[in-house]
């Protein structure tokens, strides 16, 4: 088996491929996956990046790296109005971006490039490409159904579902079922005309691109992908789960504290809930301490993420109740961030309470973790409804985030009989997300594809094909 894996690989020999992330954890995780999947399949990838949030090349020595500059300035480098940011990052990177493609093309030395595969939120990368007659295949790191919701920007403007009326919060979108109008995936941002100029864009780049890879899989979306293919005709290759394919180097911007695993080594099985809202959702002062005294009200084991600036105004854990440490003892373990893939698949894990990042969402559907879904903005508040409604896998926090609502959301899902069905159902999509990636399974199949359909590109390069 191993003689024939290396054949495959021999054959895929002289493709390099060129991949450009963008600089966020949620969006470099996957690109990265990605780029160790295709690089065990032959081709010799080169990654493009900002020298914001860059990653460090010696944890993948088997790519080749190219910083290009973003020239942004100290008040510009902030993810807080994560639109304006990406809107700034979109026009400051062109030039430095098409230097570096041309200077990456016009090596002799180098394998020849197939293709670019970018980031779709990139709105400049594909038409810089296409100067160079270079094909370009887009990644969305998030899920299908969410990609329709932004996808229907046009017509809820045109419905008047847009922009959001406080009072139309709970009233169904009947264009987009099982979407509720607070479900809607918009962002919030000084500058909401830079928002859906941002979507559009995306939508655009997408119908315009050479094709689509999803971090998703049939089973779990094929609804959404029926949907998806008539609104836009190009080739959709699912071959998420990525991180299941192949091990990686992390990739976490944050440094990650190990010592929760033998934490958790002492725990009972099913018994913890693990807490992380993601790397750039942020809540308040008073939302933090009514988290924290439901965690202590619930009696029940949590592992619970605190990220610096998670809570706005305060540097770290300084904002929680009087004397909460000394009450919760052992039960708890609060940590600054974790190595999420590992506490996920731990035995000790009963629960994920998340922000529903696709990444997030995706994981804990991996390892049969049913969720409490506390979404924050974009294609978090949808996967969270298809978390809840269509794959019936978790807990929507739909009421005021209080300490009651938060403990009896706890108790549900780690205690209650419905937290039982809910494990059940999410161990289901366990068994197909495992055997999606495997010989006969959707994504392994659909890798296949996505390797010669690449393939095609190199062999217009006649000494490729001889």
């Amino acid at each position: 088996m191993e003689n024939m894996r290396q054949s495959h690989i021999q054959q895929r020999k002289g493709s390099r491929l060129i991949l450009f992330t963008l600089p966020l954890q949620g969006h470099i995780n996957p690109m990265l996956q990605l780029a160790n999947i295709l690089y065990s399949k032959g081709f010799s990838i080169s990654i493009i990046q900002t020298n914001f949030n860059s990653i460090n090349p010696s944890n993948y020595p088997h790519f080749t790296f190219h910083s290009i500059l973003d020239g942004l300035l100290e008040s510009e480098a902030s993810t807080e109005d994560i639109i304006l940011f990406l809107s700034i990052l979109n026009v400051k990177c062109v030039e430095p971006f098409r230097n570096c493609l041309a200077k990456l093309l016009s090596d002799v030395l180098e394998e020849p490039v197939a293709c670019l595969i970018t980031d779709l939120v990139w709105c400049f990368a594909q038409p810089v490409a296409e100067g160079f007659k270079l094909p370009t295949i887009v990644v969305r790191t998030t899920s299908l159904c969410s990609f329709l919701g932004f996808a229907a920007f046009p017509l809820l403007l045109d419905k008047g579902y847009l922009p959001i009326q406080a009072c139309r919060l709970a009233e169904p979108v009947q264009e987009l079922q099982p979407l509720k109008v607070k479900d809607i995936p918009v962002i919030k941002t000084s500058k909401p005309e830079a928002l859906y100029e941002i979507v559009r864009g995306m939508v655009e780049r997408a119908k315009n691109s050479s094709g689509i890879i999803w971090n998703s899989f049939e089973e779990l979306e094929k609804d959404s992908l029926t949907t998806l293919t008539k609104d836009v005709p190009v080739p959709m290759f699912l071959i998420g789960p990525f991180h299941k394919f192949c091990p990686t180097s992390s990739s976490s911007l944050l440094t990650q504290d190990r010592s929760c695993i033998s934490w958790l080594d002492t725990q009972v099985p099913n018994s913890v809930l693990y807490v992380s809202f993601g790397s750039i959702a942020a809540i308040d002062e008073v939302e933090f301490q009514e988290i924290a005294w439901g965690l202590a009200n619930s009696k029940q084991p949590f592992l619970w993420v605190v990220r610096p600036g998670l809570v706005l105004g305060s540097e770290w854990v300084e904002s929680l109740p009087d004397g909460f440490l000394e009450m919760i003892g052992e039960r708890g373990r609060i940590l600054k961030w974790a190595p999420q893939q590992e506490v996920l698949a731990h035995a000790a894990i009963g629960g994920y309470w998340t922000h529903n990042g696709w990444n997030s969402t995706l994981e804990s559907l991996c390892e049969g973790v049913p969720l409490i879904c506390l979404p924050s903005f974009g294609d978090q508040r949808v996967n969270a409804r298809f978390v809840s409604d269509v794959w019936r896998v978790g807990i929507l926090l739909e009421k005021k985030l209080e300490r009651g609502n938060v403990e009896s959301a706890i108790r549900r899902l780690m205690v209650e009989a419905e937290g039982k069905e809910l494990r059940m159902r999410a161990l289901d999509l366990k068994g197909k997300a495992e055997f999606c990636v495997r010989e006969k399974g959707s994504s392994c199949r659909n890798l296949e594809n996505l390797i010669n359909y690449i393939l095609l590109f190199a062999c217009k390069d006649a000494t490729l094909c001889q």
